[in-house]
């Protein structure tokens, strides 16, 4: 039960990384304010760094990790693009990162509650992610 928590925990973990850093990489070259984009730009490294970790587990596990869901994938892309279309400002950035940030936060705590058996370095790792996502939306609060 503790390999398979570990598994299934950082599955969606490595699925949470690629969607964030995607939906960073998506929007970055709408930001015009040197700061903001540089805490999209270290947010994203943070999130590559934990990514690595995350990696060398899986391959211990065998596995190859998990792709976001393609339905969410697509969701994303069109509000991102849309909302981006109507309004290309920093504001709109800001506001699709704190809603991004804040379902990557429910998400990531929903599936360190449900695989509850998951070993404590694969917990860490999602915790890690949560607060990533949480500073992240918090910073991007003075940008709304």
């Amino acid at each position: 039960m503790i390999e398979e928590d570990t598994i299934k925990l950082l599955k969606e973990c490595d699925s949470g990384i690629k969607m964030g850093v995607k939906s960073i990489d998506d929007m970055i070259g709408y930001v015009k304010d040197e700061k903001m984009k540089n805490i999209l730009k270290d947010s994203r490294d943070d999130h590559i760094k934990i990514k690595d970790n995350l990696q060398d587990m899986l391959e211990e596990y065998h596995d190859d990790g998990k792709e976001p869901n393609a339905m969410a994938k697509s969701m994303s892309w069109m509000k991102t693009n849309m909302k981006l279309m109507i309004n290309e400002s920093d504001n709109t950035v800001a506001d699709l990162t704190v809603d991004g940030c804040d379902m990557g936060v429910k998400s990531l705590s929903k599936y360190l509650n449900k695989y509850k058996a998951a070993d404590e370095k694969s917990k860490d790792i999602a915790k890690k992610l949560i607060k990533i996502e949480a500073d992240l939306s918090v910073s991007m609060r003075d940008y709304l």
